[in-house]
């Protein structure tokens, strides 16, 4: 592979705007080569090349030291470049100066190294920038350790035994003496005096108090000091003392678990500090929060050391490139200056990953270095042979069955028997279900395709825990099981007449439906650790939150799970008739009165309803929080979609030329006003003023016409539900037809979840957001006091 393909493989995705433009770079040298190529043609144009080192005079067998050229000899006045660092507004910056410009082709590369230099001081600003945040990071982790191992003393330790700390007190300066003088030999010069000019790296701090035993590795004390270059012979030597239990008089733990109590005591303004209360139960809980903190933090630290050196990689190979071309010797020179930046000298990062390591392996991991290394980086996930293999053989037995499906209806002449009608109205709408969950699915996979091809991160976006989230392929997989064994069920019961001796149906046939159902139900709620166990619970738990919408705080995977299924309310009315069918009906005869039922036609309203209620009550919950009116107008419109749906359910139950009319008039404004929300909110397009002009600034898909097309498909499939109002005659049944408005919703809603998460990627690319922030358990008074 390529390093500009690699260098891109590897960019954290929500960075890349701050990461070295190398095929920029890369464009300007080829431009530079091809008037090089234009203006200096080739000595010899015909016949075999020789490499020049052939026709080098011979340097013996003997190896021969070449001193290398230092500043001061005169032969830096051959250098092409020359570096320097200059101060402007107030922050450091690098410029180079291109010595020879009087050169043939001189302005190509005079622009070559402005643009170099530009990327240059983008990089390092940025990585001085989230060095800083990290130590602002690490220096509130240092309070929250400081509260955590005093309230460990006051949890094993209630009664606030007394024992002496002299000894520890002597240990830990000698301790800290010895880090501190190995780490100053240990450090380079220039990492040295990068150091001085770098934030103050301070520790997460560590101590053991209150421990009766005189164990040295229980009694140690670890902290993270300040590298600093001695300036006497023997470093002075700052004694910290350890965390006292004075520290828990102004600290309250905050409560971040988000229940419909937390919400109610935020609408009455109740304080989220609790009082502490030392128990095991919940020095069980702050430890837990702690540690996914740290976890995270630690995250953060592996993806700026892999930024840093990434790029220090690529402007090590450009100006390789560059040397190639030119045959000069700049890289040296300017890899100097490189080596010798903030980005390239600058070692807080590596010694703070040190320090995090040590911290989360002794006080998370109970001093186990393999199982706590484990949880700070966990194994990149694996592709398996035999998910593939299971995925081909499902799909393969899909296909089969539904070609064997269209052979036996050929065969045996089903589509004309009288039993059809009576088929279509009870068993259709059942098997229905499963094509509609199908469909959906399938969908998501193509969607998962797409966005890792074109580096969405949605993984992230979801907030899915590192490696367990699923890919196509996983999905796909479980897609064709449902759909393999959904389409055995319809071919073991394509009955059309009752057994003539016992005048009804086979039971068990019957209820084969009904079976697979709950089968999949058990599966969804499976306690065990198989099938995705993870995945599953991930979805119910955002399931549950779309039902207690207004009582949970709204996230993306919410309101994004609640869309999904604002588009599967036709598989919210199988699942009305599976109860009224299975309950109330003769299932052995195929016989129900549901429709006639008022119960069941109050509930069709209801179901229907549901998923949008739910997306209402979500966007008033956000208004609330966010004060954004933006949130405001999107409940408006979710609110004309219930009315709307409303409507066309009473025209589709009552009929009526009064019904038709307003159904009409009010579906047609809620589909405008969500096209129009479509493309503009979610999408982020119809920009008139953007560099795609009717699109935006930035694309992913590198086609425009994908993007137009995509337009034009939702408006189309959009206003699919015409055809229940308007009524347009088809040679199908009216179940068949329902069926098929309801599946093109389900693909317009596929293509909606990419552009929806392309979008939201760029926002986060935009903002260079690439973490999501951790409640900790702790909160000190002076934080309340910052607030204020």
């Amino acid at each position: 592979m390529k390093f500009g393909k690699e260098f891109a493989s590897q960019m954290v995705p929500e960075w890349q705007e701050a990461y070295m433009d190398y095929d920029y770079l890369k464009t300007l040298l080829k431009e530079l080569q091809r008037f090089k190529h234009r203006t200096k043609p080739p000595a010899t144009p015909g016949g075999l090349k020789r490499k020049l080192t052939l026709y080098r005079a011979f340097s013996g067998l003997t190896q021969r030291h070449h001193n290398p050229v230092s500043p001061s000899s005169p032969d830096i006045e051959s250098q092409p470049i020359l570096v320097n660092s200059v101060n402007r507004n107030g922050s450091q910056s690098y410029e180079t100066t291109f010595l020879m410009s009087s050169d043939e082709g001189g302005e190509y590369e005079m622009v070559y190294f402005r643009r170099l230099d530009d990327e240059f001081n983008k990089v390092d600003k940025f990585y001085r920038a989230k060095v800083q945040e990290v130590m602002k990071e690490a220096d509130v982790l240092n309070k929250q350790m400081d509260a955590l191992i005093a309230f460990r003393i006051k949890v094993e330790n209630p009664q606030g035994i007394n024992f002496d700390r002299s000894l520890e007190m002597t240990r830990l300066a000698s301790d800290i003496a010895a880090s501190a003088a190995a780490l100053s030999a240990a450090t380079p010069s220039g990492a040295r005096s990068a150091s001085k000019r770098a934030p103050h790296l301070e520790a997460i701090e560590e101590s053991t108090h209150g421990q009766a035993d005189d164990d040295d590795d229980d009694d140690e004390t670890e902290i993270i000091t300040p590298i600093q270059e001695a300036k006497q012979p023997k470093p002075k030597i700052k004694v910290i003392r350890p965390a006292s239990l004075e520290v828990l008089d102004r600290v309250k733990i905050n409560n971040t678990l988000e229940t419909p109590r937390s919400t109610i005591k935020g609408v009455l303004k109740v304080p989220n500090h609790t009082e502490l209360s030392f128990s095991r139960e919940n020095l069980r809980k702050v430890e837990e929060q702690l540690k996914r903190a740290f976890v995270e933090f630690y995250q953060k630290l592996r993806l700026l050391k892999s930024y840093s050196f990434l790029n220090t990689l690529a402007f090590s190979k450009i100006m390789k490139k560059y040397d190639k071309i030119t045959s000069r010797s700049a890289s040296k020179s300017y890899m100097r200056m490189v080596d010798n930046s903030y980005l390239g000298s600058s070692d807080e990062v590596i010694k703070l990953m040190e320090r995090v390591e040590t911290t989360f392996i002794k006080h998370f991991s109970n001093a186990n270095r393999a199982m706590g290394m484990n949880i700070l980086r966990p194994k990149a996930k694996r592709e398996r042979h035999r998910i593939t293999f299971s995925t081909g053989f499902f799909a393969g037995c899909a296909a089969s069955l539904v070609l064997a499906l269209i052979l036996i209806i050929r065969a045996r002449k089903i589509m004309d028997s009288r039993g059809r009608t009576k088929y279509m109205e009870t068993m259709f709408p059942l098997y229905s279900l499963f094509g509609f969950i199908v469909l959906h699915m399938v969908m998501y996979a193509i969607n998962i395709f797409y966005w890792r091809k074109y580096r969405v991160n949605y993984a992230f976006i979801f907030g899915f825990k590192p490696g367990t989230e699923l890919g196509y392929r996983e999905v796909l997989l479980l897609s064709f099981g449902l759909g393999a064994l959904a389409l055995a069920s319809v071919l073991s019961n394509l009955d059309m007449e009752m057994d003539p001796k016992t005048k009804d149906y086979e039971a068990f046939t019957e209820i084969l439906p009904l079976i697979l159902v709950l089968f999949i139900l058990i599966i969804l709620f499976l306690p065990f650790n198989i099938l995705y166990r993870s995945s599953r619970f991930f979805l119910l738990t955002c399931l549950f939150h779309c039902i207690c919408a207004p009582l949970y705080k709204v996230t993306l995977p919410d309101f994004f799970l609640a869309d999904q299924l604002t588009s599967q309310v036709q598989a919210f009315r199988s699942l009305e008739f599976y109860v009224c069918y299975y309950v109330w009906g003769d299932f052995k005869h195929r016989e129900n009165t549901c429709k006639e039922s008022g119960v069941f036609n109050t509930f069709y309203f209801i179901v229907a309803v549901l998923p949008y209620l739910s997306r209402l009550l979500q966007c008033l919950r956000r208004l609330f929080e966010e004060k954004d009116p933006v949130q405001g107008f999107n409940g408006l419109k979710y609110f004309l979609t219930i009315v709307a749906v409303c409507l066309r359910t009473a025209y589709s139950l009552n009929k009526g030329i009064g019904w038709r009319i307003i159904a009409w008039i009010v579906s047609a404004i809620a589909a405008i006003f969500c096209t129009y929300w479509d493309f503009v909110y979610d999408w982020g397009l119809l920009n008139r003023h953007s560099k795609n002009r009717w699109l935006r600034d930035k694309l992913l898909v590198p086609h425009k016409k994908i993007y137009f097309g995509a337009m034009g498909l939702n408006v189309l499939l959009r206003f699919a539900w015409l055809q229940t109002v308007l009524n347009f005659k088809f040679p199908l049944h009216r179940e068949t037809l329902t069926t098929i408005v309801a599946s093109l919703e389900i693909i317009r809603r596929g293509i909606w979840n990419f552009f929806r998460l392309e979008n939201e990627h760029l926002n986060n690319v935009g903002k260079y957001r690439a973490f999501k922030s951790v409640p900790l358990p702790f909160n000190y008074d002076e934080d309340d006091d910052k607030d204020d």
